[in-house]
């Protein structure tokens, strides 16, 4: 093979957005047993305001994710935050391949059944 045989590699670039990332988040902290909801809504104006629940900070190529969820009183806030942190971690990471540096969770309240 001759150097003028070589074509150039040609580099290509997937971007996901940060609405993907929000929804799935929003989904896995949602499926976690003793999560009531997230506090607020997920919408378009929230997104836009930088507002809403859940918050997606790039740094690079690696995600860190911030959210506020509201639990239900009969279980125990740390292990909900905890359980909720590994379910969103690992579903970003798995369905988008977007590497996660942290997910902080806030419990920003308590419904009462």
């Amino acid at each position: 093979m001759e150097v003028g045989d070589m074509k150039p590699q040609v580099s290509s670039r997937l971007k996901i957005s940060d609405d993907v990332i929000i929804a799935i988040a929003k989904l896995a902290a949602l499926d976690v047993k003793g999560v009531a909801g997230l506090e607020g809504e997920v919408g378009k104006m929230s997104k836009l305001r930088k507002n809403g629940p859940i918050k997606i900070s790039m740094m690079g190529d690696v995600a860190a994710i911030d959210m506020r969820i509201v639990i239900k009183s009969s279980e125990k806030a740390c292990n909900v935050a905890q359980e909720v942190q590994t379910a969103v971690k690992e579903n970003v990471q798995n369905m988008t391949g977007v590497p996660v540096a942290r997910v902080n969770v806030t419990v920003s309240g308590v419904v009462f059944e």
